[in-house]
Order: structure tokens, then C-alpha cells, then sequence
């Protein structure tokens, strides 16, 4: 059965199983602390006058960017709708880790793929300890070519590593990834394999992710901000950097990728708690391409607080992974796509650090202001800056929910900042797990839907 491809990840230099900094880091860190330092220390006011023109530079940068990609998002490429001669093997993996609740779910849902079954294969990946999982999985009617395999014991104990081992079974020309509550498409792998044949340079495409809610009432707030984040991201980001020729951190579902490019990476790495992520600017540094197709992955919200939290700590620790292992030698990701790197990972780190504390700075200095009966002391360009910064967020959120088709009204666009401010939760939390606990995996539990629980289109 193993005739697929040894996946073991890239190379140690290349990965983030090498923790800290590399000398060039440490000595451009060294120097930012250093200049700041004698700055605050020679020319305390001018120096901080400075550092708050630079940050407010900074975020209207950002600004101008977020609407330079609803704009240029605008215009969506032409799908290729020509089959090909024949169509290629396709490979789906979906790594499940103690999922036994939502194991039918997934079957039925793969099952609905609409691709020929002969030329398809699906693994559903599990961990040698997780019995009850396995149990499900086997005990679950599954069609032929869906099989069930079981990564022997071993660390990290992370997604990525179960992928890579189950690569050695796979013989497709295209592989692809789903999460246990994922509702793809049926028509997404067809899409995928006319996207490949149309630009052989062409190494992942993907997928939007949409957010589903669980029950026959209203979703909650935490649930609709969710979905409309996603929103933003995959159907005004993404496809605005496709347009652009950049590279972008791939989402941790439905990326097709072409096997060629896939093994010539080593797989994925194993030790990056956002191997995704990772994955994208890697492909983009060997020269490869990326894209984006339009039919959907449903999935479901991570739900309030308690599950959120762990999983945009993770995605945050792995930001800081990738990151960290992509400015090694930032000179391979050329300009371009260091810029795309720089706006995607870079900001997302950026924000999730400044805007609890931005928020809540200027939150107290306006209630102070009115309780002593006197006008807020914010300059201008402060005001300006946040102004700006406000409105392309929720440009972005609008254009996004109305091509995902989502509700998004009055009443989601006022609770946004504070859900904008559970960000920087989710940062210091994840520096510290990321000092503590590099490799470790923060699981998202996952329950099963029931008949009963519409998409947020249906609200």
C-alpha cells in the first residue's frame, strides 16, 4: 500500500522545530532596543513623539492597504470551466484527533464529493492512542476508497506530522486537506483540478471557508464575529492577493496542493502549529504560485470564549513560528513577498498585540475626559488614524459577508472592537505558550450538527 512520497518535513534551518533567534535576528532586535533606548534616554519627548508618528504612519499604511484589497478583490478571475482529458488522481487526508462524535458526519459529508471514483482516494489519518476515534472511523460505513489509517506513536503530536506520514500512502497528482467538522463543496475537487491544469506554475489553491451556526435560534455574537472575520479573510484578502500576484498563509482546510510541489517541500512541517501558513510562503520561495477557487467549506464556529481562545492561540503561537522561521533569510521571499508576509502574518501579529490596549487606552482617556467635564485631549492624526482604521475593517467585514452571503448588520459592526480586543488575549497568551510549550497543540473540540442547524446565510 505505501507508494506515496516520505514526507518529513523541511529542513531544520527551514522549520520551526529550531527555537529562538538566528544572529542576524538577534542583532536586528538588538539594535531596535538599543536605538530606542538612547532615544527615550538622550531626547526622552522627541523620541517619543516619533515612535507615535511612526505607529500612526504604520496604521494608515495598513489602512490603505485593507482598501486596496477590497478594491482590486473586486474584480474576480474567470473560473476555467474546461475539463480536462482525463481527471487527475486526487488524494484527500483529513487528520482527525479525538473526533469520534462528529467521525459519521465527516464520512457522509466526504462521501458527497462529486469527483470520479476511481481516480479518488481518502484517508481518514488518526493517532495510534486515540482509540475511540478509530473505533467510530471503523465502525463508520464508508465507501471503498475511503480508508482508515493510524500514525504510529511519535512526537510532536501535532496535525502536520500525521499528514506527512500519510502521504506515503497517497497516489494522487493532487492532495487536499479537511478538519473533522467540515462540509465541503461537492464540486470543489473538480474546480481545484481545472485551476491546475489551466497554469502548471500553479502549486495550492484555496478554498473559502464559511462559518455554519449550530442552532435553530439567532448565532450568538462570538459566532456571527467569527464568521464574518472568515468572511473578510477568504473572500476579500485572499482573493485581493491572488490579484496581486502575492503569496498568503493558507488556511488550515481545503488548500489543494499539487503533489509535485507538496513532496519537493518535504511535506509539511511538523513542528508549526500552523503548518499552512508556513506552507504558503515556502511554496512562494521555490518559486511556486498560489490561488484561490470559489466553491465553499462549510464549517462550524469555534463557540464562545472558553474554545475560542485556545485555537486563536494557536493560530497566533503559529504566526509567531512562521514568522520567526521565514525572516531567517528574509532575501528568498523577495521583496514581494516579503511585503505579503509583512501585511498578512506581520499585521495579524501587529494588531493582536496593539488593539486591546489601544482600545482601552483610548476608552479610558474618554471616560476620564467626561467625568472631570472636559474634552478629550486626542490629537488629530490619533483620531484620524483610528477613523481610517475603523472603516476599513468594517469595509472589509461588509464586502466579505455580502459575497459569503452573511448577515452583518448595526448591531455586529458596534460589538466588533471588543471582539477585536479578545485579540490580544489570544497574543500574550500565545508568547507564553510559544516560550513554554513550542510544539504543542491546542485542540478545538468539536461537536456534531443536527438538522436543525442552518447556515448563517439562513438567518
Amino acid at each position: 500500500m505505501a507508494n506515496g512520497i516520505v514526507a518529513n518535513g523541511p529542513a531544520f534551518e527551514e522549520s520551526a522545530a529550531r527555537l529562538g533567534a538566528t544572529r542576524p535576528q538577534a542583532a536586528v532586535a538588538a539594535a531596535i532596543v538599543a536605538i530606542a533606548a538612547l532615544g527615550f534616554a538622550v531626547l526622552p519627548l522627541i523620541t517619543t513623539v516619533a515612535l507615535l508618528v511612526l505607529v500612526q504612519v504604520v496604521f494608515l499604511a495598513v489602512s490603505a492597504w485593507r482598501i486596496l484589497l477590497i478594491v482590486v478583490s473586486w474584480v474576480r478571475p474567470v473560473e476555467v470551466s474546461a475539463d480536462p482529458p482525463a481527471w487527475p488522481r486526487y488524494t484527500v487526508l483529513a487528520a482527525l484527533h479525538d473526533e469520534a462524535p462528529v467521525v459519521n458526519q465527516l464520512v457522509a459529508n466526504l462521501s458527497a464529493l462529486d469527483y470520479p471514483p476511481d481516480r479518488l482516494q481518502v484517508f481518514l489519518v488518526l493517532e495510534a492512542h486515540d482509540l475511540a476515534t478509530q473505533a467510530a472511523a471503523k465502525a463508520a460505513p464508508r465507501p471503498d476508497w475511503m480508508t482508515v489509517v493510524v500514525v504510529p506513536p511519535g512526537g510532536p503530536c501535532t496535525k502536520p506530522r500525521a499528514l506527512n506520514y500519510a502521504l506515503r500512502f497517497a497516489t494522487g497528482d493532487l492532495v487536499t486537506i479537511y478538519d473533522a467538522e467540515d462540509a465541503p463543496d461537492p464540486g470543489q475537487l473538480r474546480a481545484a483540478a481545472r485551476a491546475f491544469r489551466a497554469d502548471p506554475r500553479l502549486a495550492c489553491v484555496q478554498a473559502p471557508l464559511r462559518i455554519r451556526r449550530r442552532g435553530p435560534t439567532r448565532s450568538p455574537l462570538m459566532d456571527r464575529q467569527f464568521a464574518v472575520e472568515y468572511a473578510s479573510l477568504f473572500e476579500v484578502t485572499l482573493p485581493g492577493l491572488t490579484r496581486l500576484g502575492l503569496p498568503f498563509p493558507l488556511g488550515g482546510t481545503s488548500n489543494h496542493i499539487r503533489m509535485e510541489a507538496l513532496a519537493a517541500m518535504g511535506g509539511w512541517d511538523p513542528y508549526n502549529v500552523t503548518e499552512d501558513a508556513d506552507l504558503g510562503f515556502r511554496l512562494w520561495r521555490h518559486d511556486w504560485t498560489l490561488g484561490v477557487i470559489r466553491p465553499p467549506t462549510w464549517e462550524a464556529p469555534p463557540g464562545g470564549l472558553v474554545t475560542w481562545l485556545p485555537q486563536r492561540t494557536r493560530w497566533l503561537k503559529g504566526y509567531m513560528q512562521t514568522w520567526g522561521v521565514h525572516t531567517r533569510r528574509p532575501r528568498e521571499m523577495g521583496w514581494r513577498g516579503f511585503l505579503a508576509m509583512t501585511m498578512t502574518v506581520g499585521l495579524s501579529l501587529l494588531a493582536a498585540l496593539a488593539i486591546g490596549p489601544s482600545l482601552a487606552w483610548l476608552g479610558a482617556s474618554v471616560s476620564l475626559s467626561v467625568a472631570a467635564g472636559v474634552s478629550p485631549a486626542t490629537p488629530l492624526m490619533a483620531l484620524a488614524t483610528l477613523t481610517l482604521g475603523m472603516l476599513s475593517a468594517w469595509g472589509s467585514a461588509v464586502f466579505g459577508a455580502r459575497r459569503a452571503g452573511i448577515p452583518y448588520d448595526l448591531r455586529d459592526m458596534a460589538f466588533a472592537p471588543f471582539y477585536w480586543s479578545m485579540l490580544s488575549l489570544g497574543f500574550f497568551h500565545a508568547l507564553w505558550r510559544l516560550i513554554a510549550q513550542p510544539h504543542v497543540w491546542d485542540k478545538t473540540p468539536h461537536l456534531p450538527e443536527t438538522e436543525a442547524a442552518p447556515r448563517l446565510d439562513a438567518a
